[in-house]
C-alpha cells in the first residue's frame, strides 16, 4: 500500500517535541491529533483535535487512541497497559509499548543493556536510600530515580559517602560515575521495513546546575573509527529493542577510548534539533517517516551547526518576555525556534536556537553571543 496523507495520527503528549512534529508532518498534510494534561500546552492552536487529559490514566488515554490509526509519544511517562490493548485491537503503535516500557524505567533500561551485552557502566538497583550505605566503595556514582525523571530532574552525582543524604529515597539505580571526554548522542530511525539510518554523532555540552544540555555541536569533534563505532552500537540498540521509530541513545567517550551508552529514549530529542536547518532531513520528519513505513530520509550535514537550549532566567517565573530576540534576529545564520509557552520559570526550556556556519569555531563564538543576548525574563 502506498502513502496514505489521511491515516489518522494520535500523539501522546503536547509539548515542544510534539510541536515540532506536527510542524513536520504538515508537510506531508497529516491528520494528528494530540492529548496533554496541559490546556495550554505547545501543540494546542497546532492541531483541530487537541484533548486535555492525563497521559497516564488508562481509560483516557485508550479513548483518546481508539480515534486514530497511528498512535506515537512524545514523552514516556504514558501508560502502556492502554497502549498495549490498543495494538491488541489492530491500532498501530510506535514505538512499541513494549518498548516505552523497557526505557521508562532506567533500571530495566540498564537491565536490558547488561542482557544484550550494550556496552555501559556498572550499575546497583537499589530501593530506598538506607541502601546507599552498603555501597560507600562504589562511589563517586550517579543516583537516578528510577522513573518520572527529565530534563535534569532525579539525578544526583554522589561523590563520597559524605554525599550520601543528598541521594533519593525511592527506587534508583546507582550508576558508577564515568570519567568520560566527551558525551555524544547518536540519532537512530527503524521503519517497520528494518531499514535504519543513523544521524552523524554530536557533542553535548551540559549546564552544570540545571544539568540540561546547554550547547550542541555538530558534527562532534571525534574520529572516524568513533564515529563508526558510535553508529554501530545506536543500531544495536534500536535492533535489539526491535523498535520502530526514532531511538537518541546518548554515549559517553572514557578516557580509554570505550564508548558506553548512559541512556537511551525512545522519540524525538533535544540532541536533534540542529536536524532542522543543519542536516537534509530533520529528526521530526524521520520520526514521521519511520513510523509510517517510508523510506528513511538523507541524514547528512549540510552545515556545521551549534544548538542552544533557551532556558528561563533564574528568579524569573510569570509571563514570558524575550528580552534582546530583535538583535539575536538580526544575526546572519541563526535560526530561532520559541515553544509557545506561555509562563516562564527558572530553568525552563522555552525554545531553542540553532546557529550555522562553515567555522566551527566562529559558530561557537556566534553562539555564545546569543546565549548572553537572549534573555528570557517574567
Amino acid at each position: 500500500m502506498g502513502f496514505d496523507p489521511n491515516i489518522k495520527i494520535g500523539v501522546l503528549g503536547g509539548g515542544q517535541l510534539g510541536r515540532m512534529m506536527i510542524q513536520s508532518g504538515i508537510d506531508f498534510n497529516l491528520n494528528i491529533g494530540v492529548l496533554d494534561p496541559d490546556p495550554n500546552a505547545p501543540c494546542k492552536n497546532l492541531v483541530g483535535n487537541f484533548q486535555v487529559g492525563s497521559l497516564t490514566d488508562f481509560d483516557t488515554v485508550y479513548q483518546f487512541g481508539q480515534q486514530f490509526d497511528l498512535i506515537t509519544i512524545e514523552i514516556e511517562n504514558v501508560n502502556t497497559e492502554a497502549l498495549k490493548k490498543l495494538q491488541e485491537e489492530g491500532k498501530k503503535v510506535y514505538p512499541q509499548p513494549e518498548v516505552i516500557e523497557i526505557i521508562k524505567d532506567k533500571g530495566v533500561q540498564k537491565e536490558f543493556y547488561k542482557n544484550n551485552s550494550i556496552p555501559t557502566s556498572e550499575y546497583f538497583l537499589l530501593e530506598n536510600k538506607e541502601q546507599l550505605k552498603e555501597h560507600i566503595d562504589f562511589l563517586p556514582a550517579v543516583h537516578k530515580l528510577r522513573t518520572e525523571g527529565y530534563d535534569g530532574r532525579g539525578v544526583k552525582v554522589l561523590k563520597s559517602k559524605e554525599n550520601i543524604s543528598e541521594g533519593f529515597d525511592a527506587s534508583a539505580v546507582l550508576e558508577k560515575y564515568v570519567d568520560y571526554t566527551k558525551e555524544i548522542s547518536v540519532l537512530v530511525a527503524r521503519n517497520a521495513n528494518g531499514e535504519t539510518k543513523t544521524y552523524p554523532a554530536v557533542e553535548l555540552e551540559f549546564h552544570p546546575e540545571a544539568n540540561l544540555v546547554e550547547f550542541l555541536f555538530s558534527p562532534a569533534s571525534i574520529d572516524t573509527e568513533t564515529e563508526i563505532k558510535a553508529s554501530k552500537i545506536a543500531i544495536e540498540v534500536i535492533e535489539k529493542l526491535d523498535m520502530i521509530g526514532l531511538l537518541a541513545v546518548e554515549m559517553f567517550l572514557t578516557k580509554d577510548g570505550d564508548i558506553l551508552v548512559n541512556e537511551s529514549a525512545p522519540r524525538t530529542h533535544n540532541s536533534g534539533h540542529h536536524t532542522i536547518e543543519a542536516n537534509v532531513t530533520s529528526q521530526f520528519e524521520q520520526h514521521l517517516r519511520a513510523i509510517l513505513n517510508l523510506p528513511l530520509g538523507d541524514t547528512s550535514i549540510i552545515s556545521n551547526a551549534v544548538m542552544i537550549n533557551l532556558l528561563g532566567a533564574e528568579g524569573h517565573t510569570g509571563n514570558a518576555k524575550y528580552e534582546g530576540a530583535e538583535i539575536v534576529m538580526s544575526l546572519d545564520e541563526v535560526h530561532l525556534h520559541l515553544y509557545g509557552k506561555k509562563t516562564t520559570k527558572p530553568f525552563r526550556k522555552m525554545g531553542h536556537a540553532t546557529i550555522l556556519g562553515k567555522e566551527m569555531e566562529k559558530v561557537k563564538s556566534k553562539a555564545k553571543l546569543v546565549k548572553s543576548t537572549l534573555i528570557i525574563k517574567a
